[in-house]
């Protein structure tokens, strides 16, 4: 586990985004996961601006998204299918045929929910996920007591959620109060993965995924047994962390040995 501390959120967002050109100049059909919501905004904003000034070929990556709401249409405005569209494919210019999200709209969710798991299998697994953190310690849509070992399947959300996501939709009673979402097991099977924070809304939450208990109460947490996770997170966000500076000094030493993530 890495957790790296950054000045502002711009920071997170520069960083990350030079993280994912670069491995996408690796591997040009690499499998990204991607997360929706505010935290991973700046990463692809930055990663769209870095596409215009250099030639990043894009054309066959994969993108497969952490979850979707069920009973919106794909092109209701509130969708994450819209959200996707909207600040990851068209910026980015990726192919359409290529951007995966689960059916929250299909008749049988049940159904949808193993097919998504099926998708993801078939194109050889997720290469690298981008996740944010909700302040409940939620990771996708995965809300406290989830299953450690869970698979994408419908979950119920917390009010807390719902209030908190309340901002993308006319009225708070119109957030949906179900989804689909990939499980904690489906996201522990991801090769690499990027967790980015920003803000001291999510500070109590970052704290408790970093440094606390492995537990359902904090789902988040589940990723102190990823071998290839990294926290990358503004001054406010790691603000309760009680070993901050450890984890300063450790990145001025990989800084110095001119080393990159582990």
């Amino acid at each position: 586990m890495e957790v790296l501390i950054l000045p502002r959120p711009a920071d997170v967002g520069a960083y990350v985004a030079d993280l994912f050109a670069e491995r996408i100049q690796r591997n040009p059909g690499i499998v990204l996961g991607v997360a929706t919501g505010s935290s991973p905004l700046a990463t692809y904003r930055a990663l769209a601006n870095r596409k215009e000034r250099e030639s990043l070929q894009v054309e066959d990556v994969q993108c497969f998204a952490l979850d979707e709401y069920v009973g919106l249409p794909a092109h209701h405005p509130g969708s994450y299918a819209t959200f996707v569209e909207s600040e990851i494919t068209v910026p980015l210019g990726l192919n359409p045929a290529n951007i995966h999200v689960p059916d929250g709209a299909a008749t049988n969710l049940d159904q949808a929910c193993l097919d998504y798991e099926q998708a993801i299998s078939d194109h050889g697994g997720i290469d690298l996920q981008i996740l944010g953190i909700g302040a409940n310690g939620h990771i996708g849509f995965n809300e406290p007591t989830s299953s450690l070992s869970s698979r994408t399947r419908i979950k119920a959300l917390s009010s807390q959620t719902r209030e908190d996501n309340a901002r993308f939709f006319e009225a708070p009673d119109a957030v949906p109060t179900h989804c689909i979402t990939q499980g904690l097991g489906t996201i522990m099977d991801v090769h690499e993965i990027v967790l980015v924070a920003q803000g001291t809304h999510k500070a109590a939450a970052v704290a408790a995924a970093v440094e606390g208990p492995v537990a359902g109460l904090c789902p988040a947490s589940i990723l102190q047994f990823h071998p290839r996770i990294t926290f990358v997170l503004d001054e406010e966000a790691a603000s309760n962390l009680s070993l901050r500076d450890y984890y300063r000094s450790v990145q001025t030493a990989k800084s110095s040995l001119g080393k990159g993530s582990a």
